[in-house]
C-alpha cells in the first residue's frame, strides 16, 4: 500500500501531483481498515492532496483511490486555566482560549474514560447534571470545523471538584394574611425546591421583632389561633431544605387580628 500527500494546483494536473508528492510507504497492508497519522507541519496552510493506491501480491495495482483535498489548518492550542466552581445550578467550569468551540468532558468518581457532556462558543459551561458529594474530573477540548477543515486542540489538564448543598431554597413569595375570628390566616406560594423540607413561620406583636413561631411541612399556609383581639401582628416566612439550609425571610405583612 503506497499513501501520497502533495499541494493542490489549479489546473490540477496528475502527473505533476505524482512527481513531487511526498510518498509515505509504511502503511499496514493486511488491515481490511487503515488508520494512519503523519506529520502536517508541511503543509499548514495550505490545500493538500491526499492519494492511495493498493498492490497485490505481485505487484500490480489498479491505480489511485479517489483523491481526496484537504485544507490543513494551523493547529489549536489547548484551553488553560480551566477552574470548576459550585453554584447553584452544579458546576461552573471557566478557561482560556481563542478556539471558535469547545467540547467539554467529565469523569465521575472514578471513572477512567471521560465522556463528552456538551458544546459551547463560550469560555464557560455549567454542568447542571452533577450529584452532591461526588468528585467530577473535568477537561476541555478547543475545535474548528467547517467544509473539509477539521482541527482539534490537545485537552486541557484536568479540574476537579466536588459539589455541597449549601443552598436554601428560594424565598417564599405572595405572603397574604387574613383576619378570621379567633385566627389569622396565612397563605403564600408553593415552594419548587426538589429538596423542599418544609416552611418557618415568623411573627411579631406589635412593635416587636420577628421570632419563630411554628414550621410547616405540607401546604403552604398556616392557621394562627393564638391571637388576641385588636393587635396587630406582622408575619414573615422562610422555606428550608431536608439539610436545613433555610432562605432568607419573606417580605412581611401586616394585620389586625379581629
Amino acid at each position: 500500500m503506497e499513501l501520497r500527500v502533495g499541494l493542490a494546483s489549479a489546473p490540477f494536473q496528475m502527473e505533476s501531483w505524482e512527481a513531487s508528492a511526498r510518498t509515505f510507504s509504511d502503511i499496514p497492508a493486511d488491515e481490511a481498515s487503515v488508520k494512519y497519522a503523519l506529520p502536517a507541519a508541511e503543509w499548514v496552510g495550505k490545500d493538500a492532496v491526499i492519494g492511495v493506491k493498493v498492490f497485490s501480491a505481485n505487484g500490480r495495482t489498479a491505480g489511485w483511490s479517489n483523491l481526496f483535498t484537504l485544507s490543513v489548518v494551523p493547529p489549536l492550542a489547548p484551553p488553560g486555566y480551566l477552574e470548576a466552581a459550585d453554584v447553584r445550578e452544579g458546576s461552573r467550569l471557566t478557561w482560556q482560549g481563542d478556539a471558535p468551540h469547545y467540547r467539554i468532558y467529565r469523569r465521575a468518581a472514578e471513572e477512567s474514560n471521560p465522556l463528552t457532556i456538551g458544546e459551547t462558543e463560550r469560555t464557560e459551561y455549567i454542568d447542571a447534571k452533577t450529584e452532591y458529594g461526588i468528585p467530577y474530573h473535568y477537561s476541555v477540548e478547543g475545535f474548528r470545523t467547517g467544509g473539509d477543515v477539521h482541527a482539534f486542540s490537545e485537552r486541557s489538564a484536568e479540574a476537579t471538584i466536588t459539589t455541597h448543598d449549601t443552598y436554601a431554597p428560594s424565598v417564599p413569595a405572595g405572603l397574604a394574611a387574613v383576619a378570621s375570628i379567633g385566627s389569622i390566616e396565612l397563605m403564600w406560594d408553593r415552594s419548587m425546591a426538589p429538596d423542599l423540607a418544609g416552611y418557618r413561620i415568623y411573627r411579631a406583636a406589635g412593635d416587636g421583632r420577628l421570632e419563630k413561631l411554628a414550621e410547616t411541612a405540607e401546604r403552604p399556609s398556616y392557621s394562627d389561633r393564638a391571637v388576641e383581639s385588636g393587635k396587630t401582628y406582622h408575619y414573615a416566612v422562610t422555606a428550608f431544605d431536608k439539610l436545613g439550609n433555610e432562605s432568607e425571610k419573606s417580605a412581611p405583612v401586616t394585620v389586625i387580628a379581629q
